[in-house]
């Protein structure tokens, strides 16, 4: 099956069935959002894998009683970093230097253009950066769950300070952004389940320049 296959197969899923997606399977998506791109590479997010019944229960409330919370196989929280700091970016330009086996010298003017462009920012701003970031490692991952044959819900709709609260993620510099239900879909409980994908054409979607 094509990738455009794959994407006209996906929809935000309604209802889950509660079947166990294979370890491999959900290691496999893991890997692509590990892939995902990010603004200088920086991934400035945490990615939070939540399979035990009682969490996601009392996760349910907090994204507004949403079923597929707790029907879902599993569910992802994507949590951004609450600021840009010296020591994150330190810390990656010697995960670059490991990584490549590159002197951390050549790779100064790198790590002025992160710090140029990041450090003098108002925390707010730079952790709404962080957030966009977080949309596309979520975008990536809808791609490759579709990829997968693996149903999801992309969730906006939950209380970020209570959620925040919950997982211990103020602590840890984070806050919640997006979350994500893994699983699959119950074609006879979700009332989406073969609905026409509803998209603009792309003669006025796209705009050749």
């Amino acid at each position: 099956m094509s990738i455009i296959d794959s994407l006209k197969w996906r929809y935000a899923t309604k209802r889950m069935n509660s079947q166990v997606v294979p370890s491999e399977k959900i290691d496999t998506l893991l890997e692509a959002i590990q892939l995902s791109a990010s603004g200088f590479g920086l991934q400035p997010y945490k990615i939070f894998v939540i399979d035990n019944p009682e969490l996601k229960a009392q996760i349910q409330p907090i994204a507004y009683g949403q079923p597929q919370v707790t029907e879902a196989s599993h569910l992802l929280v994507f949590a951004a970093w609450n600021e840009i700091t010296q020591e994150k970016i330190d810390a990656f330009i010697q995960l670059v230097a490991n990584t490549r086996n590159a002197p951390l010298e050549a790779l100064k003017d790198y790590k002025n253009a992160i710090v140029g462009s990041m450090l003098n920012l108002p925390k707010e701003i730079q952790a709404n950066w962080a957030d966009r970031q977080v949309y596309l490692a979520m975008g990536t991952a809808l791609v490759a769950a579709a990829e997968l044959k693996i149903d999801t819900t992309p969730m906006e709709g939950f209380a970020p300070a209570k959620l925040d609260e919950l997982l211990g993620l103020t602590a840890q510099g984070l806050h919640s952004v997006l979350m994500l239900t893994v699983g699959y879909r119950d074609e006879a409980a979700d009332y989406m389940t073969g609905a026409a994908k509803v998209r603009y054409p792309k003669n006025e979607l796209i705009i050749k320049l």
